[in-house]
């Protein structure tokens, strides 16, 4: 892997690779395309420790990792991106590390708003999931920040957890709805109503289309207490046997052309099966 890694730094290589990724782009947009992706980015200390480098390097690799993914998800044609970006449960994690995460977030996010090529050139809206009040007040503001002076962007968006736990996102939907209710918001009709479709409503991800497609890396099978209501039965999900920063379009490509065909082949089903009732 490390070798690769050297070989792709090529002038040459790279210009292959990235004509070779257009060609592949262009190929994906031709078939279903999925419209919501969750990555959930694991492997960043491990990718550290196998190569004798600082925690944060390794962190910090993984947003490069992240960049290269993004920009072929909104070349495609996926309009949400969601990525598991930091745990609430990561705060029992060494204080350096925790800070060291906190502040790649903070650089990385001032980077996309203020050098916002990728936001700009695709129109994303950015927007942060999970619980304001345990981010440190610096990164708040850039937070802030960032979904302000993209909240205009209406092409596609970028849902960042952080810092976020499936168990919390539901606790906090269930939550909304009984403040409603207190507040006699709800009527006695619509609590005896009170269905999946009214949870999902007050949840993190309301204004996003289902989950289509969840990635994990680096070879774990959990789900790591993330998007647990939104990875229903009709989301695929995809265990990569890979470290996050090695995760590359490549990878990628091969996960988006297995769904594409599968997805086609439903839908073909679909067709025929309409057909035979029609006759």
């Amino acid at each position: 892997m490390a070798i690769m890694s050297w070989i792709r730094t090529f002038p040459l290589m790279q210009y292959f690779m990235t004509y070779t990724q257009d060609v592949f782009t262009n190929i994906l947009k031709t078939g279903p395309v999925p419209q919501h992706v969750a990555f959930v980015m694991d492997g960043n200390r491990r990718f550290a420790r196998m190569r004798k480098m600082e925690v944060k390097e390794g962190h910090s690799a993984g947003f490069e990792s992240l960049a290269h993914i993004l920009e072929m998800c909104y070349q495609v044609g996926i309009k949400v991106v969601t990525v598991y970006a930091f745990s609430i449960e990561n705060f029992k994690r060494p204080p350096v590390e925790v800070d060291a995460l906190m502040e790649i977030a903070r650089t990385k996010l001032l980077q996309m708003i203020h050098h916002g090529d990728l936001a700009d050139r695709f129109g994303i809206s950015i927007r942060i999931l999970g619980q304001r009040k345990m981010i440190p007040a610096d990164v708040l503001a850039v937070i802030d920040q960032s979904m302000e002076m993209t909240k205009n962007n209406k092409t596609a968006i970028l849902n960042i957890c952080f810092p976020y736990t499936s168990r919390d996102d539901i606790a906090c939907s269930m939550q909304d709805i009984v403040e409603l209710a207190e507040k006699k918001q709800l009527s006695p009709e619509d609590i005896d109503m009170i269905d999946e479709k009214t949870m999902e409503d007050h949840m993190f991800t309301k204004d996003c289309p289902p989950l289509d497609i969840l990635v994990r890396t680096s070879g774990v099978e959990r789900f790591s207490d993330f998007m647990l209501w939104q990875g229903h039965q009709d989301c695929t999900v995809e265990f990569v046997d890979c470290l996050w920063p090695d995760f590359d379009p490549w990878r990628f490509a091969q996960i988006l052309l297995r769904w594409g065909r599968n997805k086609a082949l439903e839908l073909k089903g679909k067709e025929i099966e309409s057909d035979m009732k029609a006759v």
